[in-house]
């Protein structure tokens, strides 16, 4: 599994810092302090080996989705992919984040099932589920194969989206339960905590 984690040019910094020679005189420090705040973060590639451990860091999240596999390699994958495309295919690539951040949040919820896969078919949750099933989709559909790189980012926690904290979402011609506090408006989706 890769695993991805913004960082920022403090890190950076922070790794220029620690490479100094700590014999380096006073003018030498001076300078790579100046150097290192007109350094932008350092490029990291987006593939990360597992023993590694190491964090990435994406300009966009247009480009954190740019850089996913498009292949379904799980059931969580799959399950989550099929979510995003039926909800939020169409939308700006941060609502469908949002789609995709609200279904892991139920999951680690404690309120809803514990699992992406039982999130998505839980009864009455999602129009798209019929008989606890999720319909068969063409998987070389662009729109399914963008829904599968959000998937990944999302899964992977390698983007912090608008909506971070939402369990629930619906456009916005349909009222909320009273209960529910608005979180963001994404394209067409308002997301509630």
């Amino acid at each position: 599994m890769l695993f991805f984690k913004r960082i920022t040019s403090v890190a950076v910094a922070t790794l220029a810092l620690a490479s100094l020679d700590t014999s380096a005189y006073a003018a030498d420090a001076a300078s790579a302090v100046s150097t290192i705040k007109s350094t932008s973060p350092a490029k990291v590639p987006a593939t990360i080996d597992d023993a590694q451990d190491e964090a990435v860091e994406f300009a966009s999240l247009d480009a954190a989705v740019a850089a996913q596999d498009r292949e379904v390699a799980d059931e969580a994958t799959r399950c989550l992919a099929s979510a995003v495309y039926f909800e939020s295919k169409g939308e700006p690539l941060p609502g469908q984040l949002a789609v995709a951040q609200v279904i892991i949040n139920r999951a680690k919820s404690g309120r809803f099932p514990a699992d992406v896969c039982g999130v998505v078919t839980q009864r009455g949750q999602f129009g798209f589920v019929r008989g606890g099933r999720i319909p068969s989709i063409d998987e070389e559909r662009a729109a399914y194969r963008t829904a599968v790189a959000v998937a990944r980012v999302a899964l992977a926690d390698a983007w912090d989206g608008a909506a971070e904290t939402a369990l629930y979402f619906n456009t916005p011609e349909r009222a909320p339960a009273p209960r529910l506090r608005r979180v963001a408006m994404i394209g067409h989706h308002v997301f509630y905590r």
